[in-house]
């Protein structure tokens, strides 16, 4: 009988080849599902992502670019003499509400010579349940989300007084993201955001001019939690 040479060695099997390719083939899938798509475009399928921190990295990438194409389209607004007017207008109208609530409402003086009917004390405007106010210097961003279930409603009520800002109202939970709304070179913003599902749902504000604006976010409503991502 023939024997081997010490230095022979018998090539793979077919069916070991075979095994290899599709090992190979099952871990590059489980990687773009676990870590390319969540860190690059925000989608967490199997919500490793999130855990590992890479879905908020994706949705942010994607944020950036969607402002980064909006830019390329169109010139950033700038605040007209019309938008500065409304703007003092509402600011003055708040200084007033603040007052009102500060010092409490007042019984209106009654005519003792003749006497009519007491009138109910009207409800005091509800105040908003969080509040913030924070410079954004040019360039910066920031993000706020509410911690809602699906079907909860928030009230909000936004102003950038000095300039203008671009936004961008979305949500994100296990396995769903939803972008809402978005604005470019606006002054101010209000309204009922509804959870389209369980997860994180706010806005995400940048400052594209080359001035310093003073932004003030304020929220009510149905949610857990009120936090800053970004």
């Amino acid at each position: 009988m023939e024997k081997q040479s010490p230095d022979h060695i018998d090539p793979p099997s077919s069916a070991r080849l075979r095994r290899s390719t599709v090992i190979a083939v099952v871990v590059a899938a489980v990687l773009l599902v676990a870590v390319v798509l969540p860190a690059e475009y925000g989608i967490d399928p199997l919500r490793i992502g999130r855990v590992l921190g890479l879905t908020e990295m994706g949705e942010i990438k994607m944020q950036l670019a969607r402002e980064a194409e909006a830019e390329a389209a169109a010139p950033i607004a700038q605040l007209s003499a019309a938008d500065g007017a409304r703007l003092a207008s509402i600011e003055g109208r708040l200084d007033e509400i603040q007052a009102m609530l500060a010092a409490g409402a007042r019984a209106p003086a009654v005519d003792v010579a003749a006497p009519s009917p007491p009138v109910a004390d009207e409800p005091a405007e509800p105040l908003w349940r969080d509040e913030i106010t924070i410079t954004l210097t040019p360039g910066l961003g920031v993000e706020y989300k509410l911690v809602m279930l699906e079907g909860a409603e928030a009230e909000f009520e936004w102003i950038a007084s000095g300039g203008v800002v671009n936004y961008d109202t979305h949500g994100n939970g296990p396995g769903n993201s939803i972008t809402y709304e978005e604005g470019r070179g606006e002054s101010e913003g209000s309204g009922v955001l509804v959870a389209a599902f369980d997860g994180d749902h706010g806005w995400f504000f940048r400052n594209r001019t080359d001035v310093d604006v003073q932004f003030t976010l304020r929220t009510r409503g149905d949610y857990s939690e009120f936090k800053r991502t970004v």
